[in-house]
């Protein structure tokens, strides 16, 4: 029976995603590392990672989180503690109302919100840091779905907006330009942020660099990082947070299925009591083709399958893969990298259930399951 690291699936009802402990520490240890060489602050965006039953261990290394909603932010608060970031590209009065008691910073997407919302903001008893989403206009994201910087950008302010428009009252800037990417493609972004808002950078009192640092990936070199956040604090004189959400999670969680069905339709397919489209939309969003432990590409082993979903829609395939023994009804599948951007997406679907939720300790060697869905937390979203 297949193993990551070290995580037993034999007993694990299925489908589930498990975090592994160690996975995650280590994540945090890279990340509490580039925190101190480089005098940064590094927040956890919940976009990506929101699993709260880890928050006991990520508050160890980081100091609060960022959230894209009301709901978000109010897990932040009651959940994690420290600072609560807010961003999101509109809100309304009714959402302002909820955000001033209980966030640090709130980024607005465009002078129109911050004007509206300027003065709500600055009658509160409650001292709130307030800051614009700038647009440098350069792209470093491949694919279109997750570049913010495409033409036509409904995420920020460019240069040329702020022309008659008054940055008083703003204590900071914002950007978010990166997806999976390497600190290369930071120091690129920086030159363009510098060029056409260096001028207002000095006015600030932070800046926040925003995600898509894959800082805990094998190869990003953290060196560079740590050297393009120093120099930055060091001549503009403001706070620098980072805000990853992928790099906290990123290889820490498996997503463990069973095989419910096999049959040959021009080949054999392998129906699983998983989902793509419900339990990790990525694979068809990104698109991305997960690894598998034990399997390989069609062909490279023995036993080639489709491995399909759970739901009705037909595009609902995970993708093609070989084995070098035939699967059998029951055999159980370990999706690798399955922490991020799962348990935050996944839906219900055709009432298909959620995958339960555990963590696996090191320490004792056991998975706890943490959380179990059902018929209620179907029914519950729906009237």
């Amino acid at each position: 029976m297949p193993t990551y690291p070290n995580i037993p699936v034999i007993d694990i009802p299925t489908p589930a995603y498990v975090v592994d402990e160690s996975g995650l520490r280590r994540n945090l240890e890279v990340l509490a590392d580039v925190q101190k060489r480089a005098g940064c602050t590094i927040i956890l965006a919940l976009k990506g990672f929101a699993m709260w039953s880890t928050f006991p261990i990520v508050k160890q290394y980081l100091r609060g989180t960022t959230a894209s909603s009301v709901a978000e932010a109010r897990l932040g608060r009651e959940e994690f503690g420290g600072q609560v970031h807010v961003y999101a590209p509109a809100y309304g009065e009714a959402e302002m109302r909820e955000l001033i008691p209980i966030a640090d910073h709130i980024t607005f997407n465009s002078f129109n919100q911050w004007k509206r919302y300027k003065g709500l903001v600055q009658k509160s008893e409650r001292k709130v840091s307030c800051a614009l989403r700038i647009n440098p206009e350069h792209s470093e994201v491949k694919v279109a779905l997750y570049d913010p910087c495409a033409p036509c950008s409904r995420l920020g302010m460019t240069r040329a907006m702020f022309e008659n428009e008054s940055i008083e009252g703003l204590e900071g800037l914002h950007f978010h330009t990166l997806c999976e990417l390497n600190s290369d493609s930071l120091e690129r972004t920086l030159k363009a942020v510098e060029e056409k808002f260096g001028d207002f950078v000095r006015e600030m009192k932070w800046i926040n660099f925003g995600g898509g640092h894959h800082i805990t990936r094998a190869d990003y070199d953290t060196d560079l990082l740590v050297r393009l956040v120093a120099d930055f604090r060091a001549r503009y004189g403001v706070d620098v947070y980072l805000e990853p959400g992928e790099a906290i999670g990123l290889n820490t969680g498996v997503l463990v299925a069973s095989v419910l069905d096999i049959f040959d339709n021009g080949m054999p397919i392998a129906i699983l009591d998983t989902s793509a489209t419900a339990h990790m939309p990525d694979v068809l969003e990104m698109p991305y083709r997960p690894q598998i432990i034990g399997g390989g590409m069609p062909g490279e082993f023995a036993h080639t399958y489709r491995l399909g979903g759970l739901t009705c829609l037909a595009g609902d395939v995970i993708g093609d893969y070989s084995f070098p023994q035939e699967l059998r009804i029951g055999d159980k599948l370990v999706f690798l990298d399955m922490a991020h951007y799962t348990m935050v997406k996944n839906t219900t679907f055709n009432g298909v259930r959620l995958p339960s939720i555990g963590i696996y300790s090191p320490e004792t060697g056991q998975t706890k399951i943490v959380r179990g869905f059902g018929y209620e937390d179907y029914k519950n979203r729906l009237s």
